[in-house]
């Protein structure tokens, strides 16, 4: 019973890492998708640089190796409707941004005009790290799209979202 009790308490107190909520977007050719991730920070100031845990399994994986671009869209406080649409993923063919106002950046990727702020980036590594891989990424660009707070994500349980 004192390992269950153990294990509870310890997937408690990693839920209780906060983190923010964002949208990856990422284009290959004419295709492009987006997912909803939570585990990203900034891990150098020179050069600019943040890193990114995506579930190894989500397709988007496929397109963001060494040098592949994408945009991070940082999700404001009240974007609840960002999360309802991205949560699931999409499939690489899907239509993941019918009904949205998005600017293409000319690096390919997408941003989501509503979104708080966004982050053009490049993939400079990737890393396994057991059920997730591990991104880092050079920021190129950056800008705030509008006034608000970013949504800040603290979950029951560190060992499932």
């Amino acid at each position: 019973m004192a390992d269950a009790d153990a294990q509870k308490q310890l997937a408690a107190a990693l839920g209780r890492v906060p983190s923010g909520l964002f949208i990856v977007t990422a284009r290959q050719g004419d295709a492009e998708t987006g997912m909803l991730a939570s585990w990203v920070q900034q891990c150098s100031f020179n050069p600019p640089q943040v890193t990114l845990a995506l579930r190894a399994d989500r397709p988007i994986t496929a397109w963001l190796t060494p040098d592949a671009f994408f945009a991070l869209n940082v999700l404001d406080d009240g974007q609840t409707d960002m999360i309802g649409h991205f949560g699931r993923g999409f499939e690489l063919a899907q239509p993941a941004f019918d009904g949205l106002e998005i600017t293409r950046l000319p690096s390919g990727p997408v941003v989501l005009d509503e979104a708080l702020a966004y982050l053009e980036c490049q993939v400079v590594a990737r890393h396994s790290g057991g059920d997730h891989d591990v991104l880092i990424a050079r920021v190129l660009a950056g800008r705030m799209l509008s006034d608000g707070h970013p949504m800040v994500h603290v979950r029951k349980s560190g060992m499932h979202y």
